[in-house]
């Protein structure tokens, strides 16, 4: 019975283990083993029935596998493609620094100097009211617009957007 479950799975290990399975199903219902009158063809046929499973549930494994892979290529694809697109569109630092000095001069004159102050001196907003005799709500609303114009300004520029917002 092994050989003849090996001829469908090509598989000694995985043969065995279906005999024996086999084996153990009617040895536990001994009496439905006695009840036919050609209990070897019925091992047979349990056998076969048991390797044909087997080759069924091995294909939907191998199908589902290839699934997966494929899905991991077109994602590893995609992150490649994504990386070579974002190589090519890396600037150098003084494109990078006149892009952001052009953002910059396009804010209005007391919002730049409190966002330059706030953002690229580090200075706390109290400190920065202080320092121009105004409101500390008045430096919050002058960073948000200038937020929110340098985002416009540079939105074409995704990955300086991401620095700005750090």
């Amino acid at each position: 019975m092994k050989h003849f479950a090996e001829a469908y799975v090509m598989s000694s290990e995985d043969a065995e283990n279906i005999v024996q399975d086999v084996f153990m199903e009617f040895w536990e219902r001994k009496e439905l083993l006695m009840e036919h009158r050609h209990p070897v063809g019925f091992l047979f046929t349990a056998v076969k029935n048991r390797s044909l499973n087997f080759l069924r549930r091995r294909m939907i494994e191998q199908q589902a596998a290839e699934r997966i892979q494929e899905a991991f290529l077109l994602e590893l694809r995609m992150s490649l493609d994504s990386l070579e697109a974002l190589n090519q569109n890396l600037l150098s630092e003084q494109e990078i620094e006149q892009i952001v000095t052009r953002a910059l001069l396009s804010l209005p004159e007391k919002c730049r100097e409190i966002w330059i102050r706030s953002k690229i001196e580090g200075k706390k907003q109290k400190e920065i009211a202080a320092e121009l005799n105004i409101s500390v709500h008045t430096v919050e609303t002058q960073i948000g617009i200038a937020y929110r114009k340098l985002k416009a300004e540079l939105k074409k520029y995704f990955i300086l957007l991401l620095l700005f917002s750090i």
